[in-house]
């Protein structure tokens, strides 16, 4: 008998192509080597929680960090509770670009792309339609 292992996807992944595209952002703010990608979770927003992206220089003891492609990625514990496995990329198309969050622990989310849902949270947890926090 064969034992067939799979790694499990811990942590958030960053694509190559937002690395490069938040390197960029970085460079043109000068802190590319001063500050990191924080990732981050919010209350709000249609789906009941909203992602959330920063430069930040003050890493926390607490805080995961991650290198990929040359870009840190640091998430502090709460937020990694709803985005573990979760991976970012930057898409280019003709409305314009911008940064996508694949989130695997997201049951339901907005049109807007920026609020979801987890299991066990209740559906009305905004209190509003997709209209309200989105910017419909």
């Amino acid at each position: 008998m064969e034992l067939v292992m799979t790694e499990v996807q811990t942590g958030i992944t960053l694509t190559e192509t937002a690395a490069q595209k938040l390197g960029v952002i970085l460079d043109q703010k000068g802190v590319k080597d001063t500050h990191a990608l924080r990732v981050f979770v919010k209350g709000g927003g249609c789906g009941g929680m909203q992602y959330g992206m920063t430069f930040d220089d003050n890493v926390q003891e607490s805080d995961e960090v991650y290198t990929q492609f040359g870009m840190r990625v640091v998430v502090d514990p709460t937020s990694m509770f709803y985005i573990n496995g979760a991976s970012i990329d930057y898409i280019d198309n003709l409305m314009g670009g911008g940064f996508h969050i694949e989130n695997p622990n997201a049951v339901s989310s907005c049109g807007c792309g920026s609020s979801f849902r987890t299991a066990g949270a209740p559906e009305a947890a905004a209190g509003g339609g997709c209209g309200s926090g989105c910017g419909h």
